[in-house]
């Protein structure tokens, strides 16, 4: 497994990274947790199932 936390092995000149998002989404019976992080912040949201 790869720790994107960390930074890259030093190579001479390595472009520079940007992480847009990442996020998970669960899906339970009755309900789904979408969770997301941005370097704005984390957002999340629980819905009923099928609700979009």
């Amino acid at each position: 497994m790869t720790d994107l936390s960390m930074p890259a092995p030093s190579r001479g000149t390595t472009p520079t990274r940007t992480l847009i998002a990442a996020g998970i989404i669960r899906r339970t019976p009755g309900r789904t947790l979408t969770v997301r992080v941005t370097q704005a912040g984390v957002t999340g949201s629980i819905r009923k199932a099928g609700a979009r």
